[in-house]
């Protein structure tokens, strides 16, 4: 597969417009698996790779950091590789149920993404990340599936200047290359922005964000601030969860026959936004929409991100070969006008079930 590399914001790192995410790895996905996914991902031309120190998801104490760990065997395993190819991570925000990681009371302080950064690049067995992101804002903001910002939901936690700061003191030691964040909103990316021009701190290159065929609500005024600021997205769960794959169209999520993916076999996620009632109802009018024109409703989920002009670089997250071939091969598609038409017809009806 033949792609032409882009640039991350002003950061200097250049990736493919495809990005092999890894929050399966260490839950669905076992080492030996995800070595393979990895291996073969490489042979077929991407170079950029995402993952979190608080994957495997769902989200467990057994679990935290075992993806990094996997990702770190696998580039032990094969000296060379490592300049190659751009690693992302992240640091986790507050807690959200997960006080394995710094307890329950966690604000992103400095101290706290000093010491997250040292453990990832330790799992990872790397000297230096090249993109460490944000994985959620410390302050309140609606996301993962909330839809309205409360100001009464407010909990103390580090300012933007003091987690600058941290990166900054990050990229300055040579231990990260370039920041971003995840899960963001425009009043974030324009403090973020404004306040490393204003102190001489690092700029973020990326918001890592949900962007997909259910959840185009970037573009609700997000997509203009990153344009404006030169700031890039990269777009993830662009298949909404195995959503727009089609397999839950006949079974649903709960029905008989219902497939072996991630919202019917975890509880937790057909709680999610992606479990919604309303976003497989959309999902199935979208599966449908594909097939009427000759296209798998992968292809048309995964074209629709590839071919956005507000995408730098799509995640794809697999758990077989199949899947990971299946993704990449959707790289080469165009929707014809008449399609994409129809697509924002379906959407001005059903909106972003899954915001």
């Amino acid at each position: 597969m033949s792609m032409q590399t882009v640039e991350l914001g002003g950061s200097g790192l250049r990736v493919t417009p495809v990005c092999l995410g890894t929050m399966t790895f260490g839950e669905q996905v076992s080492q030996v698996s995800a070595h393979a996914i990895l291996d073969r991902a490489i042979e077929r031309g991407i170079n950029f790779l995402d993952t979190a120190e608080m994957y495997a998801v769902p989200a467990r104490a057994q679990t935290y950091g075992a993806t990094e760990s996997i990702i770190g065997e696998w580039l032990a395993s094969r000296p060379g590789l490592r300049h190659k190819i751009v690693l992302a991570t992240k640091v986790a925000g507050p807690s959200r149920g997960m006080p394995w990681i710094r307890g329950e009371q966690s604000g992103l302080t400095r101290a706290e993404i000093l010491s997250a950064c040292e453990g990832s690049l330790r799992r990872l067995q790397t000297e230096v990340i090249d993109l460490y992101q944000i994985h959620w804002p410390a302050r309140h903001v609606p996301m993962f599936g909330a839809m309205y910002f409360e100001p009464t939901k407010d909990l103390p936690c580090a300012s933007i200047h003091e987690q600058l700061d941290a990166l900054d003191t990050l990229v300055r030691q040579g231990k990260v290359r370039a920041i971003g964040l995840s899960n963001e909103t425009p009043y974030g990316v324009h403090a973020f922005v404004r306040l490393a021009e204003q102190h001489g701190l690092p700029r973020v290159a990326t918001v890592q964000n949900p962007y997909c065929l259910v959840n185009r609500s970037l573009e609700n005024g997000l997509d203009e601030t990153m344009h404006r600021l030169g700031v890039s997205l990269l777009a993830y769960s662009p298949l909404a969860f195995g959503l727009l794959t089609g397999k839950y169209d006949v079974s649903g999520l709960d029905g008989p026959g219902a497939p072996a993916g991630r919202l019917a076999i975890f509880d937790s996620m057909k709680k999610q936004r992606w479990g919604r009632p309303e976003a497989l109802a959309a999902a199935r009018r979208y599966n449908q929409l594909a097939r009427d024109h000759g296209l798998t409703p992968t292809q048309l989920a995964l074209a629709f991100c590839y071919t956005k002009w507000q995408v730098a670089s799509t995640i794809i997250g697999v758990t077989s070969l199949q899947q990971l071939d299946e993704c990449l091969d959707a790289w080469s598609l165009t929707l014809s006008e008449p399609v994409l038409q129809a697509i924002d017809g379906i959407r001005l009806e059903m909106r972003d079930p899954a915001m």
